[in-house]
């Protein structure tokens, strides 16, 4: 059998015999003429991969080839670059914080009353789209954590029910990576390696809670292992671990806004506050107070004295003693009114220093600087260590962001990377499972710094949080066959680059619109959620098993259900779709095939009708 060179297109030769069929003329002249209409296709699409990583060679003239003055140009700009980078980093860096503030500013109370539904978070379905939607609403998967825990603590909710909610947490927390993707749609490219590696961080998360949570229903599996560590061991309260980045970060933060950390979760254990803006940073608590007690008996005689004709007693009264300095003190604005302000400021900022930072980063990283840093961070351990290297990436992502202390920060680092070319999927991977176990090491310290009415509870749930992402590790990268979200999201990420409103789409309904019906179905009943949902995941894994005997085996179907092309072109297709909705939005970008950039083809020789009648190649 010969093999042609590198580089050397062979002429195309489709050769097809039909056994047992009578076939005419006609048909056959068919599909000679149908035939070359796609075979150049393939063989073009064949010839670059799109996720391959660019060649970042540099611009302009080399360092030999400089004098002294231009080398010393070259190295101040370089280090001004530098600098610039840091800064902008930091503003990216603060922005999200701002933008988790705006968030719980527009939608505490809301995640409170969520929290509150008690004959909900009983369904388990229920809770874990009400996990998604605490998640998403307030920013940050520590607040929503902390808030289960204190509910946990306070007998609100148990721990059986926080299971689904953990896992809602751990899904909704992939929204930061993907609102940052979207700021790379400009370029195709960029925007399919962007897009695809925040789409396989959101892909593992999901696909871990469609096996693990089945089996906590069935089982309590991750409910019974982390009672069972607690039991194992005699815990008792210890100091907080420091938060670095926070450190860094609040000098700037606070002279903007500053948030009470306990409001949200008064506000879920019932305790309502007017307002979760701190205005008073340094209290003081003074028992100056005295009251009288009612009933005699409801007091010793070591914490009550004789008043007159009755008892009396002394409350802990709290004293501001100093008043917060950032821009929102005593403003009469209300919580709603500053949200919208912050989120406007903190979504210019962070989209504009985006844009920034990928410039800079596709400026910075070229030539011989770009290429040693690729090989560093996607290097692989010599044969027969290599299948290693992914497991230091783990540790690398969970030991990152156990210092930066947010898993969102980290991922969303990541993810510009990623567009620009630095880091591959393979590598980028493993980083996100890293940081998934990451944040969940951060909320496990916190925990143990809980109260001794709170630790218990609290390590329990940081524990479950910390077994669901490990167990996904194990399901979904132990295995390399298995590890199914990395080319699930190199498919999607193909079709974002081709139809960029897909990734809009897909935010709008895995993060709100699928999770607030769920969550509507869930409040009108267990059965109506059946009824309802029951139906659709039955159409779905149809629907799912049709298309993939469509690609493999074919014959094994009925005729008229080996392709689509009976069902209108706008069921089976997104062109349609697309060019409705770019001639309603001319600000979207239309897709265009290009020479350089050709978009995924699906031509399939037994589509053909001819070919399909003859059952055999």
């Amino acid at each position: 059998m010969s093999h042609s060179q590198p580089g050397h297109r062979a002429p195309t030769t489709v050769s097809i015999h039909l056994e047992g069929q009578r076939t005419g003329d006609a048909g056959m002249e068919e599909f000679r003429t149908q035939v070359p209409n796609w075979t150049p296709d393939l063989e073009e699409e064949g010839e670059t991969d799109p996720w391959a990583l660019p060649q970042l060679k540099a611009s302009g003239q080399s360092w030999k080839e400089l004098n002294w003055a231009g080398r010393l140009r070259h190295v101040v700009i370089g280090i001004l670059k530098g600098f610039a980078l840091l800064g902008l980093l930091y503003l990216f860096i603060c922005s999200l914080d701002i933008l988790s503030s705006a968030f719980q500013l527009l939608s505490s109370r809301v995640a409170g009353d969520i929290f509150k539904e008690n004959v909900v978070l009983s369904n388990p379905v229920a809770g874990l789209v009400i996990g998604i939607l605490v998640t998403v609403l307030v920013q940050s998967s520590s607040t929503s954590s902390s808030i289960v825990v204190s509910m946990v603590a306070s007998k609100l909710l148990t721990v059986q029910a926080s299971v689904p909610i953990i896992m809602g947490v751990n899904v909704g927390t992939s929204i930061t990576s993907t609102l940052v993707s979207m700021a790379q749609s400009g370029a195709r490219d960029e925007f399919r390696r962007a897009f695809g590696g925040s789409a396989v961080h959101g892909i593992f998360n999901w696909m871990t809670v469609l096996v693990m949570l089945p089996l906590e229903i069935a089982a309590r599996a991750l409910e019974k292992l982390s009672g069972l560590v607690v039991g194992a061991f005699t815990l008792s309260p210890g100091e907080r671990a420091p938060d670095i980045l926070k450190v860094l970060t609040q000098p700037l933060t606070h002279l903007i806004v500053q948030l009470d950390p306990n409001a949200i979760s008064n506000s879920a254990t019932g305790n309502v506050t007017n307002s979760i803006i701190k205005q008073w940073c340094t209290t003081k608590e003074m028992a100056v107070e005295t009251i009288p007690v009612r009933n005699s008996s409801a007091c010793s005689m070591q914490f009550c004295f004789p008043c007159g004709i009755q008892f009396c007693q002394e409350r802990n009264v709290t004293v501001n003693m100093k008043p917060c300095h950032h821009l929102f003190v005593g403003s009469s604005l209300t919580d709603l009114a500053i949200g919208f302000i912050l989120l406007a400021g903190s979504l210019l900022t962070l989209c504009s220093g985006l844009v920034l930072i990928v410039r800079l980063l596709n400026s910075i990283l070229r030539g011989q600087i770009a290429q040693v840093i690729r090989k560093v961070i996607n290097a692989e351990f010599p044969f027969p260590f290599g299948w290693l290297s992914g497991y230091l990436a783990i540790v690398v992502g969970a030991v990152m962001t156990f210092v930066v202390q947010s898993s969102s920060v980290f991922t969303a680092a990541i993810v510009p990377l990623m567009g620009v070319g630095v880091i591959s999927m393979e590598r980028a991977y493993p980083l996100f499972l890293g940081s998934n176990v990451g944040t969940t090491t951060t909320t496990l310290l916190a925990a143990l710094a809980s109260p001794a009415d709170m630790l218990l509870s609290a390590v329990q749930v940081s524990l479950i949080h910390l077994f669901f992402n490990m167990a996904g590790i194990l399901l979904w990268y132990i295995v390399p066959a298995f590890r199914l979200p990395i080319p699930l999201a190199k498919k999607f990420g193909n079709v974002t680059a081709s139809y960029r409103w897909v990734a809009g789409a897909y935010l709008l309904f895995s993060f709100f619109l699928i999770p607030l019906a769920v969550f509507g179905l869930s409040v009108a009943g267990a059965i109506v959620l059946a009824a309802a949902g029951g139906p659709l995941l039955g159409l779905l894994a149809l629907v799912i098993l049709i298309n993939l005997m469509q690609r493999h085996h074919p014959t094994w179907l009925p005729r008229c259900l080996r392709s689509w092309a009976f069902f209108p072109l706008w069921l089976h297709s997104l062109q349609p779709w697309d060019h409705a909705i770019t001639s309603c939005c001319k600000c979207c970008p239309q897709a265009q095939d290009s020479a350089a950039d050709t978009t995924v083809k699906e031509a399939h020789c037994f589509e053909h009708p001819v070919v399909l009648a003859s059952h055999s190649l």
